[in-house]
């Protein structure tokens, strides 16, 4: 375990109709705030970055709601990572345009890979976060496969397969989300962040069922760089200090 660079704390904010909200396994979503507001909260309480997730995006065929974009990026003083509805480069440029530091996409890579190397080659591999959400399927080699469309449409591809054909294009950030682990506060998926940190020497976001604080000290263990959550830290089940004190009396480096 390479324990010289600091741990990245991500609150994720995942946003419909313009308000945070957060579900569990992908569905029975829950109000959660107003996304300016908690983001400046986030920023005052010691996180590290911020990512925000326009969950209804891809699916309703649009693009991420720009103007949310720039409200936040007048209140952050940390960066932030916007995902959802970046189905090209021209879309990434417009979501950096109005003020974000990094873009997150998934579904649109996936269905042309081609883009990750058109978007590392336009803004630089440190601006471009691919994500994939995975479902657990023992009919894949390595037990994972890919799920795009906000979770709800299944690839038949091998999830580490694809996680190399993305590291394969010099992307910097991974984000892996476990369907089965997603909000329900049981832990992270520790095989899935295992599997990927075998094949990439890239940051690789722990994403979906953190519910305690040794949750996340399992994630940063398996490989992890960048611990991300959402429903303990909105319904402040964890506050980021202590998390932060946690991690640091477990031996890890974190910021602050």
């Amino acid at each position: 375990m390479n324990n010289t660079k600091p741990l990245v704390i991500m609150p994720c904010m995942d946003m419909m109709k313009g308000r945070v909200v957060k579900g569990v396994n992908f569905v029975d979503i829950k109000d959660a705030g107003d996304p300016v507001e908690c983001c400046k909260a986030y920023c005052a309480t010691g996180a590290d970055e911020l990512a925000m997730l326009d969950i209804s995006a891809t699916v309703e065929g649009r693009e991420t709601m720009l103007e949310v974009v720039r409200k936040v990026a007048e209140v952050v003083t940390v960066p932030f990572t916007m995902g959802g509805g970046i189905s090209s480069v021209e879309a990434a440029q417009a979501v950096l345009n109005a003020g974000a530091d990094k873009i997150s996409t998934s579904s649109a890579v996936f269905r042309k890979p081609e883009m990750i190397a058109e978007m590392v080659k336009e803004f630089g591999a440190d601006k471009v976060t691919v994500a994939i959400d995975v479902a657990q399927n023992a009919a894949m080699p390595s037990g994972y496969e890919v799920f795009i469309d906000g979770g709800r449409t299944a690839t038949g591809a091998d999830a580490i397969e694809w996680a190399k054909k993305v590291d394969g294009f010099g992307v910097k950030t991974i984000l892996p989300t476990s369907k089965s682990t997603d909000g329900v506060r049981t832990g992270y998926d520790l095989p899935l962040i295992r599997k990927i940190r075998e094949i990439t020497d890239a940051d690789i976001v722990a994403s979906g069922g953190a519910g305690t604080m040794e949750h996340f000290a399992e994630a940063a263990q398996a490989g992890a760089t960048v611990l991300l959550a959402a429903s303990v830290f909105h319904f402040n089940v964890i506050k980021i200090p202590e998390l932060k004190a946690f991690l640091k009396g477990r031996g890890f480096t974190v910021n602050g």
